[in-house]
């Protein structure tokens, strides 16, 4: 196969992935486990390599959303324990197992699918047991939680690893958030003390996403799981950044493939929505919504080209946008241009969600995968 030599890329740093598991552990006095959400592909870096990079820092745990995301990682020969967040079909349970994955659990009639599995293959599989304490989503009602961990420990070729449950708010300032979320850790507290009074050990706790490992330190129990903070990003813009220096893991660059002079007046792109205030030149980038720039970023967003910032100008196309080089442009064809990253001045996935009325996470998980990685 050719090697993808094409202009529009996103260099993915790992060195700041090393960087950002640094500030996760000072965040969490460096003594809790880490779990590292690797789902949708990393939120779009690459799980493999994002993998191995976080195993190689010494994390203890990845987790993905799917038994693909999962069998992906054991086919590139990475051994290390995959917790499961979502719920499987009946058909995945046989790979559950085989892959040795480690699931979320929160009903009887699940736990009873995995463990007919487990002894069909001989072997033993450890569990989770999500508790939903204010997410409604998946998990068994905290009281309900005493009776399905006894469960599971009375069942053969089961064994209860941990529980844990999810927070909805907890990167939120506001106060009424706050509260709720401090509800949630005294309740998922009293849950884990209601098993332990049953006298069955309820093995790793967990429950601090990214918004927990940085402003709520009563929900780091035994194991935390960071998600968009490890790519470089806080939860919620309107938190404080001086907790820590995260860093972006992900640069989305291209290249100025064609450029022209246009007259004052004239109209660019679908629609006729921009017209040119004055002569000028416009420069053609072959980035698309189809890559993954929004379309929401048309005559809105910014991009970076050698250090100064310029324009979207009319709409963002599948497969191209225009940016204004002003009246006295000196820039060439194929110069570097960046659509969002690290780089001093540059716009970053968090200002780009900003725009388009959303959230870092999409941004980077939105990358199409036509769009080489490159790894440094």
């Amino acid at each position: 196969m050719c090697e993808n030599k094409r202009a529009t890329r996103a260099i993915i740093h790992l060195e700041n992935i090393s960087h950002n598991l640094d500030c996760i552990k000072k965040l969490t006095v460096g003594s809790k486990k880490i779990c590292v959400a690797v789902k949708a592909d990393a939120y779009g870096h690459g799980a493999v390599e994002v993998s191995r990079k976080a195993l190689d820092w010494g994390v203890d745990f990845l987790a993905v959303a799917t038994v693909p995301e999962a069998l992906i990682l054991r086919d590139a020969g990475i051994r290390a324990p995959i917790i499961l967040f979502s719920i499987a079909l009946d058909n995945e349970i046989k790979q559950i197992v085989k892959y040795e994955l480690t699931p979320f659990v929160a009903d009887s009639t699940y736990i009873s699918k995995i463990q007919k599995e487990a002894l069909s293959q001989n072997k033993n599989v450890n569990l989770h047991l999500k508790i939903d304490t204010g997410m409604g989503r998946i998990g068994v009602t905290p009281d309900n939680a005493p009776d399905l961990a006894a469960e599971i420990t009375n069942l053969s070729n089961l064994h209860l690893e941990g529980v844990c449950t999810h927070f909805p708010v907890s990167d939120s300032p506001e106060s009424d958030d706050i509260e709720f979320t401090e509800k949630q850790i005294r309740l998922f507290s009293e849950t884990v003390s209601a098993i332990k009074a049953r006298g069955i050990n309820p093995g790793i706790c967990h429950t601090a996403n990214s918004g927990a490992i940085i402003s709520h330190k009563s929900a780091h129990f035994d194991m935390v799981r960071p998600g968009i903070c490890l790519y470089g990003y806080y939860p919620d813009q309107r938190m404080d950044k001086s907790a820590a220096d995260f860093r972006p893991v992900m640069e989305f660059v291209s290249k100025i493939a064609f450029i022209k002079k246009v007259k004052k007046g004239t109209t660019i792109s679908y629609g006729r929505t921009w017209t040119a205030p004055e002569d000028t030149w416009i420069g053609s980038i072959p980035a698309g919504y189809a890559d993954g720039y929004n379309r929401l970023l048309s005559s809105k967003g910014k991009v970076l080209i050698r250090g100064k910032s310029y324009p979207v100008a009319g709409r963002v196309c599948m497969d191209q946008f225009m940016v204004d080089l002003g009246p006295d442009c000196e820039l060439e064809l194929f110069e570097d241009v960046v659509l969002f990253g690290p780089n001093k001045g540059a716009p970053d996935a968090a200002g780009i969600g900003e725009i388009a009325g959303t959230i870092p996470y999409e941004v980077t998980c939105n990358i199409n995968k036509r769009v080489p990685r490159d790894y440094n």
